[in-house]
This record gives C-alpha cells, structure tokens and sequence, in this order.
C-alpha cells in the first residue's frame, strides 16, 4: 500500500520522469557513434517501407527486397561520391587561394572603414603573406595518417547503418506488433499499430513530396549557376538538392560556400551573384513551392520544427538535422496514439 502511494505521488512521478530523461539524452549524446546510425537507419527504412511494400506483392521475399534495396542505396551514394570527388579535390588544391582571397576581400572591406592608407598597407601586407598564407592552409590539410585513423570509424558507422537497414526492413511489420502489444492493452493494440502504420505512411509522405521540391530547387539553381559561368554547377546544384534537406542549417551552408565560390571566381559585385541567385531560389521554394506541394501531406508547426531542429542538432550534429523532421512526425503521430488511447478507455467506462 505504501509502494503504490508513493509511485502515486505527482513529484516522485516528475522526478522519476526528469532523471528518465536526462539519463535518456546523456545516453544518445555519449553513445551517439551507435545510436546516430541506428536512428538514421530506422528513418531511411521508414522511407523506402512503400517501396519494399510494392515490391512484396509481387511475391519477392521479404529478405531479397531488403537486399535490393540496401544495394541499390550503396550503389546510389557510391556513384554520388564518384561525382562530387574530382571538384571535391579541386576545392582542396584551391585551399591556399581561397584563403587568400578571403582575406583580401576583407582587407579590402576594413579599408572601407578605417581609411584607404590602412586598406592600402593591409592589402600589401597580405600580398606580401601570401606565400605564409599557402603553408599555413596546406599545413591544416588532413594527412593520409588522420585518414588511416579515420577509415575504421566510417567503416563502423557504415556497417551500423546497413546493417539495422537492412534488419528493419526485412523485420518491421514484427517489430510494429511488438511495439503496439507492449505500449497498450489488448483492445488498444489495433489503433497503436493502425497509428504506427500512419506515421510510416507520414514521414515516406513527407519525403516524397519534399524530395520532388528538393530536386526542383537543385535543377534550377545548377541551372543559373552554369549561365553565369560559376565553376562546379552541376556539383552545386547536387549540394543544393541534398542540403535542403536539412532546414535552416543547410541554406546557411549552402549561401556561405557560394558565397567563397563567388569571390574565387568573380570580381566586383558579381562576387555575390552566385550567392544571390541561390537565395532568391531557396526563397522562392520555402515561400510558395514546399507550402503548395508539402502541406497537402504533412501541416507541422513551424514553431515545432524549429524546436525539434535545434535539439537535435544540439545532439547530434548534422546528422540530428536530417532525422529531426521525421522523428517529429513519428512522435505527433505517437501522442495522438496517446490521446486516442485515453479517448477510448473513457468510452469503454461510460458504456
């Protein structure tokens, strides 16, 4: 009697739930090499579980339609990697340029300000350090030894992440009705896995509709950025495809590395052309593109993304960035399975 009071009592119940969730978060920040593939895994598996749906009704077995599908991803970022190395390679011979560059940009903009004699003394300066300039970049690039030391721990990552791929996939319908058993009692089984079902059906929703304006945005700004002549357009506009995916952040990046781009390749104010031409696009797509063809699918709260982007990003880096939207519409759907679940009980008492 007095175990069940004090299980009972509101403050042990709020203080059983904070250090739940402290020892939850510091868990999945400490362990975050093992838990950050497995999220994304789960995520991608979630994904592509329309696909692999289609495909068992044509009689394939379960485990040749994971197979096919984990292979056809390898092959998918493999040929990607081939694409963007040679103007990956090229941008790390250019370091020493570009660094140069920037500090004369800035120089020359400090000048502005404090008077063309300083401007012109830095600027001199900086001609002078250009040699210094070119050691001290090539002296931060990653040796082939911090390459040696890194290939074991991408490795690992990759074998995490294909590995719960492809156990997701071949495994998920079991693992739906272990959930939806385990978080509910016997009459609420049905409507948690009806639910589980719906936020799959969400996220690979979502996906697509986003993937559709994703690549729209990365054929237009490839586009624009090959009639101006910028170096690395095609590349550009992959980068502008895939960092969209990330909200906020990647537009940040995205504006930024043009921005470099600009000032290696052009002079004067079409410095910022490259830059300018992509923020009018991305623009342009959040704006009036995403709201027509998304919101048919998927309403989030902005508020709430935000939110879920920060924190995930806090977690986990880049990485939380992209599984931040989709774990969120896991979890609206989860607490409407919540509600729901108090919704029909209430009913069962009243009949």
């Amino acid at each position: 009697m007095k175990r069940s009071s004090v299980v009972s009592d509101p403050t042990v119940r709020i203080a059983a739930t904070i250090t739940a969730t402290g020892v939850v978060l510091y868990t999945l920040m400490v362990a975050q090499d093992v838990f950050a593939p497995l999220v994304l895994a789960i995520v991608v598996g979630i994904i592509f579980a329309p696909l692999a749906d289609r495909l068992e009704r044509l009689k394939l077995p379960r485990g040749l339609v994971a197979f096919s599908l984990i292979v056809s991803i390898f092959f998918l970022l493999a040929a990607l990697a081939y694409l963007i190395e040679p103007y990956i390679t090229a941008v790390i011979d250019r370091l020493p340029s570009i660094k140069y560059e920037i500090r004369k940009l800035l120089f020359e903009y400090r000048g502005l300000i404090q008077g063309f004699d300083a401007m012109n003394r830095e600027v001199e300066e900086a001609l002078g350090a250009a040699a210094d300039a070119e050691r001290e970049a090539l002296s931060d690039m990653p040796s082939l030894t911090d390459a040696i030391f890194l290939a074991p721990w991408i490795l690992a990552q990759a074998l995490i992440f294909f590995g719960a791929l492809f156990f997701f996939l071949l495994t998920r319908n079991d693992i739906y009705h272990w959930v939806s058993s385990r978080i509910g009692s016997g009459t609420d089984t049905p409507m948690i896995l009806s639910r589980l079902r719906a936020a799959e059906d969400t996220v690979a929703r979502y996906f697509a509709a986003i993937s559709v304006v994703n690549t729209g945005l990365g054929f237009g700004v490839g586009a624009a950025l090959m009639a101006i002549g910028t170096p690395g357009a095609v590349v550009w506009g992959i980068a502008a495809t895939l960092l969209n995916f990330v909200l906020y952040l990647g537009p940040v990046v995205m504006a930024a590395g043009l921005l470099l781009t600009g000032i290696v390749a052009f002079d004067g104010l079409m410095t910022f052309a490259p830059m300018a031409i992509y923020l009018t696009l991305n623009m342009t797509e959040a704006q009036f593109v995403t709201p027509a063809l998304v919101g048919r699918h998927v309403q989030i709260n902005p508020f709430l993304v935000f939110v879920s982007l920060v924190f995930w990003l806090w977690l986990w880096g880049p990485l939380g960035g992209i599984v931040a939207i989709p774990v969120t519409l896991v979890m609206m759907r989860l607490l409407d399975i919540v509600g729901d679940r108090s919704e029909s009980r209430a009913a069962i008492r009243t009949a």
